[in-house]
């Protein structure tokens, strides 16, 4: 079930990822960024991106890694995990069916984790070399875990007071978009929202990558998380701008490899 599903599942989850950048056929890219400040301000900031894909025949499997992490001189600021699984079926050359797992633990979020299984259709509106527009449309289930952040009034967080873990049914609606500007720079932006009754989460991530080699890239990106509905202490909305350095695993970093 996946309301049983403790934090560290999600995160055990997620490591699984990783060995599959090593099989024959699968390829994309990792990303790593980090800020480390001393003096008069101390910070330190990381994160990191693990993005692979397997293509056979009219099946497509896609795989999602990533980590956020925060500190300021005192105390942790930031820290997240969030894992996915997509697997789609093409029955026609641009409509195909998915099946899909998102989980995510946020520990500045104001829920325990959040996790959701969906299905739907999607349809290729654009898949040419320099340009791919893509949509999906479909239904699942969420389980959620609601907490209230008690802050001190430094803002550190001194204590954590779970509620109950709900389920509900969800909808579920995508846009990926990827553009090749020039031989060297590629943009990307992806959307995803899921509206329930409890809540409604959606995401956007937009990025701008600049290759520097065959398998390497600088990337600039900014992203946006928002609930509808966090509990007392939490902000509806989470706001994240990064620089990247982008390791492409058995590819380029054209836009045809990774995407």
């Amino acid at each position: 079930m996946i309301g049983s599903i403790p934090r560290a599942a999600l995160v055990m989850a997620g490591l699984l990822v990783i060995p599959l950048a090593h099989a024959a056929d699968w390829t994309g890219k990792g990303q790593l960024g980090a800020l480390l400040a001393r003096g008069n301000a101390d910070a330190t900031s990381a994160d990191a991106k693990l993005d692979v894909a397997e293509t056979s025949n009219d099946w497509k499997n896609a795989a999602h890694l990533a980590f956020l992490y925060g500190r300021n001189a005192a105390f942790t600021t930031a820290q997240r995990i969030e894992t996915a699984w997509q697997t789609n079926y093409n029955f026609s050359p641009h409509t195909f069916v998915f099946g899909a797992f998102n989980g995510e633990d946020d520990r500045f979020s104001g829920f325990t984790y959040q996790a959701t299984l969906s299905t739907g259709i999607g349809y290729k509106f654009i898949d040419s070399q320099s340009t791919r527009l893509t949509g999906t449309l479909g239904a699942g289930y969420r389980r959620l875990q609601a907490e209230t952040l008690v802050k001190d009034p430094n803002g550190q967080v001194i204590d954590r007071i779970r509620g109950a873990t709900t389920g509900d049914a969800v909808g579920s609606a995508g846009v990926d978009y990827a553009q090749q500007l020039t031989k060297t720079t590629k943009l990307t932006d992806k959307f995803l929202t899921q509206p329930g009754y409890t809540n409604t989460a959606a995401q956007n991530d937009f990025a701008v990558q600049v290759a520097i080699s065959d398998k390497l890239a600088l990337s600039v990106g900014y992203g946006v998380r928002y609930n509808s509905n966090p509990p007392a202490g939490a902000k509806t909305t989470d706001q994240l701008t990064t620089i990247n350095l982008v390791y492409d695993i058995k590819g380029t970093t054209a836009l045809a490899s990774t995407e």
